[in-house]
């Protein structure tokens, strides 16, 4: 369950990649992908292990210049839906 104290990372499994020549990143895994929107691609670069769920949320709302409410919405269901394939995983 990812809470805003969370520190998620992405799963071993997949890799965050830049692809120059459609410029726009994925997040590939075994035999499959994601093609990541921007937002959602500032969110899978913030998911290191490092940053609990909540400076996710306070980094965003500071680069967008929008309230952490409406943020933290947005990256809490992202996170879930990582969570739900198993591309997320919790920093020890």
């Amino acid at each position: 369950m990812i809470s805003r104290d969370s520190c998620p990372r992405i799963a071993a499994k997949a890799r965050l990649r830049y692809d120059r020549k459609a410029e726009r990143y994925m997040l590939l895994y075994p035999e499959k992908g994601l093609v990541l929107n921007p937002t959602a691609a500032d969110i899978a670069q913030l998911c290191t292990g490092e940053h609990s769920v909540g400076a996710i949320v306070e980094q965003l709302a500071a680069k967008y210049g929008k309230e952490a409410p409406v943020i933290e919405r947005e990256v809490m269901g992202f996170l879930s839906a990582l969570s739900e394939r198993g591309l997320l995983q919790e920093a020890p």
